[in-house]
């Protein structure tokens, strides 16, 4: 990859962490107010609970820019972190803090359908 287009996704990537900070730094949709009546209690818990959910796919979006960010400082920016292979420039321009290619990408995708968070596998009943 040139030094230019380096560059130009190092930009996209400042930006994207920019929006992303911005972003995480809002939560004021978190906190629940005093309410004597229950539809009301019920409309902020169901709205807190959206705000977290979007605050916590902020942040991991953001550490995933971060990632990107650090792999274009140790130049290594546009490997897949899983093959070694160069990721496709679409890719990147559509994903700038892609970490692996296409398949590489699928293949972390299917291993995570078979694998649980605590790293046991998921059975399927036969």
């Amino acid at each position: 990859m040139s030094k230019s287009e380096m560059s130009t996704f190092r930009k996209v990537l400042e930006e994207k962490r920019k929006d992303l900070l911005s972003t995480c730094s809002h939560r004021d949709d978190i906190v629940i107010e005093a309410t004597a009546d229950d539809i009301d209690r019920l409309q902020q818990q169901v709205t807190r609970e959206v705000a977290i959910h979007h605050l916590d796919k902020s942040a991991k979006l953001l550490k995933s820019v971060q990632a990107a960010l650090d792999r274009v400082e140790d130049e290594i920016y546009g490997v897949c972190l899983r093959c070694e292979e160069p990721i496709a420039e679409k890719r990147l321009k559509a994903i700038p803090w892609a970490s692996y290619c296409v398949n590489c990408q699928e293949a972390v995708d299917l291993e995570g359908v078979f694998d649980g968070d605590d790293g046991n596998t998921i059975g399927f009943a036969a």
